[in-house]
């Protein structure tokens, strides 16, 4: 028989078990704890403080904190994901970093249907500093965050400098600055996306006869109509419902942060060296550095493979500097 074992034991003859810092307490009918049964307890004490700890551990675990990878004796990275609330964009760079890297994803209110988003990135990150001290009183911690999850991140890492947690750094992966999502640069995004759209269709029908040109519109037109239903029956779909909900609360979230100075050390993980979005952190993270992934690379296939193995590498790098400077 095992300590956890013996516990079930004692819990079928109904003597109940807690932890007090280092001493056992019993609540149990007269005459249950039998001189045998008081012995076998001395000899299990150890034992039995360290599955009850264990289990309160649990117990104490919230819902937002997800182990991508969960052994490992360097420093534990919370990870905040992009604006859907999907904690495994960050499995396939977990795995790179390997096992003796520890990596939480941070689920965000909401992505599982049982409680409304959070429409303020002050209280998600509240909500998660609240997280991550249950589950890891003491830090240090690094903190994480892809695309618009690096604004929370901000927030999030700012929130627990200031409760006196040790933050080694903090690392935005594709993480636009959050005035990216307002509206007037997202109106100049679509415009510019859809002039770019225009000017490839309008080489693409230069090169066809008019034959050519009806034939491959109405095959534009049969994609479009086929990406209209599409969305419509994943409007229609609860779970995806949910997803959207997340999004749109998230994103809203963002748009409305104003970032105030951090003073720690941040990474910026850029794309590559074409991509401009996040530089402006700079003004609000005096102490940040750009790391650059392969040419060519975009922000939804970064933390994706072939790319992921490139951007652990960067983070290694990033990380070791935090630690001899």
């Amino acid at each position: 028989m095992n300590a956890a074992g013996f516990l079930s034991e004692l819990r079928r003859r109904e003597i109940q078990v807690r932890a007090i810092g280092d001493q056992l307490h019993f609540t149990a009918k007269a005459g249950a704890l039998t001189p045998e049964l008081r012995e076998q307890l001395r000899e299990w004490k150890n034992d039995l403080l360290k599955v009850l700890a264990s289990a309160q551990a649990l117990a104490t675990q919230e819902r937002a904190i997800v182990p991508l990878q969960a052994s490992g004796t360097r420093t534990a990275v919370f990870a905040v994901p992009g604006h859907n609330g999907d904690v495994f964009c960050f499995r396939a760079l977990a795995q790179r970093l390997g096992e003796d890297q520890p990596f939480y994803g941070l689920q965000p209110p909401g992505v599982d249907g049982q409680d409304e988003p959070l429409a303020r990135v002050e209280d998600l990150a509240a909500c998660f500093a609240r997280q991550i001290r249950a589950f890891q009183p003491q830090g240090p911690y690094v903190i994480a965050g892809y695309c618009a999850g690096g604004t929370v991140a901000f927030e999030l890492a700012q929130q627990l400098s200031r409760e006196g947690a040790g933050v080694s750094g903090l690392a935005l992966f594709g993480s636009p600055y959050p005035a990216y999502f307002r509206f007037p640069a997202q109106l100049l995004q679509r415009i510019a996306e859809q002039a770019t759209r225009i000017g490839g269709l309008a080489r693409d029908l230069a090169v066809r006869s008019p034959a050519e040109s009806r034939s491959y519109l109405a095959e534009r037109l049969r994609r479009r109509k086929e990406r209209i239903s599409a969305a419509a029956a994943a409007a229609a779909d609860p779970l995806l419902a949910v997803r959207a909900k997340v999004e749109r609360a998230a994103v809203a979230a963002v748009r409305a942060y104003a970032p105030r100075e951090f003073a720690g050390r941040v990474a910026l993980f850029l794309p590559s060296r074409e991509w401009e979005r996040a530089r402006r952190w700079r003004s609000v993270a005096p102490r940040a550095e750009e790391h650059f992934g392969p040419d060519g690379c975009g922000s939804q296939e970064m933390l994706r493979e072939p790319n992921a193995g490139a951007f652990a590498e960067l983070f290694r790098t990033a990380v070791g500097r935090w630690k001899i400077s």
